[in-house]
């Protein structure tokens, strides 16, 4: 079995990035090991009706690959996912790329510093390096409901839309009020006969400034020189001044909250239903949603906001704490994902043979969101303590993939067989994330996805150009070093464009 240069597992924003980036280092030597049938992660899984992106089209795409042709302000999931798809091609990713290659497990051979990564139909890739990019949005998150087998009628996750079971004249219950619920709810509202939207804990939504953009403006971002790099820089700033409210002065965002009760009273004259639609804590403390067609939705006469507890789910419907049983056929879950356990379903096995899975359980202990102690060449894209609650996350994936890409040729050049971050490196980095956190409004009181099991913030706590000069370079003083056995390797030189800023 050839030895590949690494592997990368998933085949979305983080792992076609690697890749690319592998590439434009001059490593050819990898594979792209991906479950689905296509490129695309969380966009080619989530394709329920008006799926999109809550960051402006022109800053969710790669600094490399600008895209001055999108068709609306806010991106909708078909467009973005063609995006990845032209990206996989234009990039010469195909050759690479493993398609219905489910990974269940991974584990370092300390004797040849090596990982051996194993798929369910049972393919073997051993790997110098493991660079995990499988995100964070793909394993559903289902409540556990008393009674739920029992259901007589159908019941999907947004996440698993089924487009077979037709919803018009439908009476259609939907669990959860999170990100993916505000954008399919206006869409399936006009078409069922009746729908119950469960809420437990209203979202702050703010107003989308969504909007068709004109071909002649496409044309001006295309053509004109600068035109479009000056769209997504003043775009990145304005998103990333909101940290500011976020993560230093949490007072700030008291004026945006008065911006959304603004908001709420125009768009739901019922003074009741506004008053459940009213949030309790701080603006921030859970993911700010945008959506100009949510409140609306909800104040149609066949729709109903139901915020009393779900005591039990019955063969005809679901039934209140009140006693109510609110009868239906179609139960849709909106109730996001498992994002403290986004690696779940992989056992991956460390020095020692220590479980990546169960060191977490403890604490989510972790060096720049990228390494973990103990997991000698082991890159996480998407890890702990690099999500945003205010920026576009490919700017921080693109700086991981950096980070990891640059560590790689690190090796090479100096004859490293394994680096591994030291114990202490990652306690100072806890440390600083924890001390970070301790004063913002994700701290504020309230329970999010945003949060650990052991309570830790999972946010980079500040400005992302701050992260973005953290992972320029790799700095091998914060890491244990193993020397390969044989002669010093050559590595390619990497290219222009590499050791470009991002």
């Amino acid at each position: 079995m050839a030895e590949l240069a690494a592997v990368i597992v998933g085949a979305g924003f983080s792992g076609l990035c690697a890749g690319i980036q592998l590439r434009r280092a001059g490593i050819q030597q990898f594979v792209i090991l991906e479950q689905a049938d296509g490129v695309g992660g969380t966009w080619r899984a989530n394709s329920y009706p008006g799926a999109a992106c809550d960051i402006p089209s022109h800053l969710y795409s790669y600094s490399f690959e600008p895209n001055p042709r999108w068709s609306r302000a806010y991106g909708g999931q078909p467009e973005i996912l063609a995006y990845l798809e032209r990206c996989a091609d234009k990039y010469g990713l195909r050759a690479h790329l493993r398609f219905g290659a489910r990974v269940v497990r991974a584990a370092y051979d300390e004797a040849r510093a090596t990982w051996t990564v194993e798929t369910q139909a049972g393919d073997r890739f051993v790997a110098r390096a493991l660079i995990l990019g499988n995100g964070a949005l793909h394993l559903p998150a289902l409540p556990e409901l008393r009674g739920l087998s029992s259901f007589g009628g159908k019941t999907f996750h947004s996440a698993r839309w089924d487009h077979a079971h037709e919803l018009a004249g439908r009476r259609v219950a939907v669990i959860g009020t999170g990100a993916s619920a505000i954008q399919f709810v206006p869409q399936i509202a006009p078409r069922v006969a009746q729908l119950h939207v469960f809420q437990r804990t209203p979202p702050w939504i703010m107003p989308k400034p969504d909007r068709p953009i004109a071909e002649r403006e496409r044309w001006l971002l295309e053509h004109v020189p600068g035109a479009h790099w000056l769209r997504r820089t003043g775009l990145y700033w304005l998103m990333e001044s909101r940290v500011l409210g976020f993560a230093f002065a949490p007072k700030i965002n008291r004026l945006a909250e008065r911006l959304v009760h603004a908001h709420l009273e125009q768009a739901v004259p019922d003074p009741d239903l506004r008053r459940r639609l009213t949030p309790s804590y701080r603006l921030g403390c859970k993911r700010v949603l945008i959506s100009n067609d949510y409140y609306p939705a909800l104040a149609r006469p066949n729709v109903e906001l139901v915020t009393d507890a779900i005591d039990a789910v019955e063969p005809a419907g679901i039934r209140t704490a009140d006693g109510r049983l609110r009868e239906v056929d179609t139960i849709i879950f909106g109730t996001g994902f498992r994002v403290a356990d986004y690696l779940a379903s992989v056992e991956i096995r460390g020095t020692g043979g220590r479980e990546l899975n169960a060191v977490w359980r403890e604490s989510v202990r972790n060096y720049l969101g990228i390494n973990v102690s103990g997991f000698p060449n082991l890159f996480l894209l998407m890890g702990p303590n690099t999500g945003l609650g205010h920026n576009s996350m490919i700017f921080m994936i693109e700086a991981q993939a950096h980070y990891a890409v640059n560590a790689i040729l690190t090796m090479h050049r100096h004859g490293l067989a394994a680096i591994d971050v030291r114990p202490e490196a990652e306690r100072a980095f806890g440390s600083e994330m924890s001390r970070k956190l301790a004063n913002t409004v994700w701290t504020s009181g309230c329970s999010s996805w945003y949060l650990a099991p052991d309570g830790e913030v999972l946010l980079w706590p500040g400005f992302t150009f701050d992260y973005w000069r953290r992972t320029r370079r790799v700095q091998l003083s914060a890491y244990a070093t193993r020397a390969l056995a044989h002669a010093r390797m050559q590595a390619p030189e990497p290219s222009p464009i590499l050791r470009a800023a991002i």
